[in-house]
């Protein structure tokens, strides 16, 4: 069986990732900052690993795909998908710490735990394995005030670009999945209004999040031959084609 560590596992696409992962027999790696929230997404599963770390701190994350390896043998994909939003306002109003703060997550992160597991899956016997970043529909068209999330996710597109490059050699795939409402903690104010690019407020679809947790598990599914590059899986109404 094939195995599997997920970011950000703790809440919201990462919770319902890893229980679908898990349903479906696979061996998953929770990696998040609170034990007792990734405690909770097993709940109760055997093959469920417990991997409190911090993903900007690359001492933290090596040491927690290190323990993954030692407890499996081998990582077959890393769903790369911790991240965090910060209040909707102008360029000229974000404070730098905050800019610094979602970047250190969104993006440095990302690289983190990309380095991690491209190390482990360029070394294992056999090689290779898959990557699959979370993206945003962020990373093709901003929403109004959220210059540091949509920086963040445009690299992540850099990001999964390059690793499908440097890692054909050695059978490492890489993909990303852009999506788009998915009803999670993070985006329940879609329900009550959001701007849109003419300046209005409406409220917005949002679809189920189960529908991405089976988005991904397809996408990590797939044999070695075969990729799906980019996967946009989104709400089928929301403005996304003509947001502006």
């Amino acid at each position: 069986m094939k195995t599997i560590i997920i970011t950000g596992a703790g809440s919201g696409i990462g919770r319902a990732t890893a229980r679908a992962f898990l349903d479906a027999g696979w061996p998953v790696g929770l990696l998040g900052r609170r034990a007792e929230a990734l405690e909770e997404t097993a709940g109760g599963h055997d093959r469920a690993l417990i991997l409190p770390c911090d993903i900007t701190d690359e001492a933290q994350a090596d040491a927690a795909f290190d323990r993954a390896v030692a407890a499996w043998g081998r990582l077959d994909v890393l769903f790369n998908n911790a991240g965090i939003m910060l209040k909707g306002t102008t360029i000229d109003e974000v404070p730098i710490d905050d800019w610094r703060q979602l970047i250190d997550v969104n993006l440095t992160g990302s690289f983190i735990a990309a380095r991690a597991a491209f190390r482990v899956m360029r070394h294992q016997t056999p090689q290779g394995g898959r990557i699959i970043n979370n993206g945003s529909i962020s990373a093709h068209a901003p929403r109004p005030g959220s210059v540091a999330y949509t920086a963040s996710k445009h690299a992540i597109t850099g990001l999964t670009k390059t690793i499908s490059l440097d890692g054909r050699p050695f059978g490492i795939a890489c993909g990303q999945i852009d999506i788009g409402n998915a009803l999670t903690e993070m985006v329940t104010q879609m329900t009550k209004g959001v701007p849109q690019a003419d300046g209005s407020i409406a409220v917005e679809p949002v679809m189920d999040v189960a529908d991405v947790a089976r988005s991904v598990l397809y996408m990590a599914s797939l044999p070695p031959g075969a990729n799906v590059q980019f996967m946009t899986v989104m709400a089928t109404n929301m403005p996304f084609i003509g947001r502006g």
